[in-house]
């Protein structure tokens, strides 16, 4: 399970580092797509392999769910670490989160997200984020 949130840089290569304590359940191959709100969602390949399946049983013929199967999987790529515990990360999705050089990683139980700091810090913003509200939310769904 990935918790935890950590402040890298990103090189003039478009290199990332990953935080040691994620790289064990991530493994050395995995998979960094475009994700929601502006960051990149990192999944290891057995989690990879559970979102995928779930996406293919998604009907065709419902425009929203092409809609968000092309914007997912367009955006994919395999990615390996170097031996510093690098990923290079593919520009086209650096421009996607708007990543130029610090680095938000994140963990959310079966995936990392990976945010630009001033995306992270505009999303914690008292004037983006209402916790009653998303506590009321949250209750409602019976958590």
């Amino acid at each position: 399970m990935f918790i935890g949130e950590h402040q890298h840089s990103i090189d003039d290569k478009g290199r990332l580092i990953i935080p040691s304590k994620f790289r064990e359940d991530l493994g050395y191959e995995f998979i960094i797509t475009k994700g929601l709100d502006n960051c990149l969602f990192v999944y290891p390949k057995k989690e990879w392999q559970v979102v995928e399946e779930k996406l293919k049983s998604l009907p065709l013929t419902n425009r929203d769910a092409r809609a968000f199967i092309r914007f997912f999987f367009s955006g994919a790529t395999e990615c390996a670490l170097d031996k510093q515990g690098r990923v290079l990360v593919p520009a086209n999705l650096r421009e996607h989160s708007s990543l130029e050089k610090d680095a938000v990683i994140i963990g959310v139980s079966t995936r990392l997200e990976i945010w630009s700091k001033e995306e992270w810090d505009r999303y914690n913003s008292d004037d983006n984020l209402s916790y009653d509200s998303i506590a009321e939310k949250m209750a409602e769904l019976g958590i």
